[in-house]
C-alpha cells in the first residue's frame, strides 16, 4: 500500500483529517502486560470510520489505567458493537524469551493489525515507537490511551481479556496469587517464586526474583 501524506492534528482530539476522508477506516492499537513476570504480552486494535470515532467517547470510553476494572468490563460489549471490526493477539513468554519484551510488544501490536479484517487508512500506535515491517500508514502517540479513544479502546479490550486469562490460570497456579497481581511482580508474587520456583509460564527472562 502506497504511503500517504497524512493530514493530522492530533492536539485538536477530533482527528481532523482531510473532511473527504471521514469515512475511512481508522485503527487504534495498544498492547498490556509488558512489565508482567507471568505470562504473554497481549495486543488489540480497533477499527472504525472516521467520523464514527466520537461514539466510542459517547458510549464512555476513557483512559483503561483510570477506569475500574468493573467499568471496563462493561464497555467490553459496547466497544465491539461500535467498532467495525477489532482483533486480540497474545505473543507467549516464550516468545518474549526469544525475541526481548520490546520486540515482542512490537509484534503483538502488529500481529493485531494484520489480523483486522479490514486494511486502514492509518494506524495509532500507543507508545513513541511505529511498528517496523507495516505498509499501513502510522502515527505514534505518546499516552495514546489518554489522547485517542480509539486506542484507548483497543487498551480497555486487551486489559480486560489479559485480565481473564490471568483468572484462569491462577487455578492452575493457585499459589502465585495471580487473580490479584495479573502477573506483575508485587511482593507476594515474588515470594512464591523464591517458594515454588517458575511455572512454564513465567518469563525466564526477567529473572523473577531468582
Amino acid at each position: 500500500m502506497k504511503q500517504k501524506k497524512i493530514n493530522f492534528l492530533e492536539s485538536s482530539l477530533n482527528y481532523s483529517l482531510l473532511k473527504s476522508d471521514s469515512d475511512s477506516l481508522i485503527v487504534g492499537v495498544d498492547e498490556v502486560g509488558r512489565g508482567c513476570l507471568f505470562g504473554g504480552v497481549v495486543a488489540a486494535a480497533v477499527a472504525m470510520p472516521l467520523k464514527k470515532i466520537h461514539l466510542l467517547r459517547d458510549i464512555g470510553v476513557n483512559d483503561s489505567k483510570k477506569l475500574t476494572p468493573r467499568k471496563r468490563e462493561s464497555l467490553i460489549n459496547p466497544i465491539k458493537a461500535v467498532v467495525d471490526c477489532y482483533s486480540i493477539v497474545e505473543v507467549d513468554n516464550i516468545t518474549i524469551d526469544q525475541i526481548n519484551i520490546f520486540q515482542a510488544s512490537l509484534l503483538a501490536m502488529t500481529r493485531a493489525i494484520l489480523n483486522l479484517s479490514i486494511s486502514p487508512y492509518l494506524c495509532l500506535v500507543d507508545g513513541k515507537f511505529t511498528l517496523p515491517n507495516l505498509s499501513f500508514p502510522q502515527i505514534s502517540l505518546i499516552k495514546g490511551d489518554m489522547r485517542s479513544p480509539l486506542i484507548a479502546s483497543a487498551s480497555i479490550l486487551a486489559k480486560v481479556w489479559r485480565d481473564e486469562k490471568m483468572l484462569e490460570y491462577d487455578q492452575r497456579y493457585p499459589n502465585y496469587d495471580l487473580k490479584n497481581n495479573k502477573g506483575y511482580g508485587t511482593k507476594k508474587h515474588q515470594d512464591a517464586i523464591a517458594l515454588y520456583g517458575l511455572t512454564p509460564l513465567h518469563r525466564k527472562s526477567f529473572n523473577c526474583g531468582q
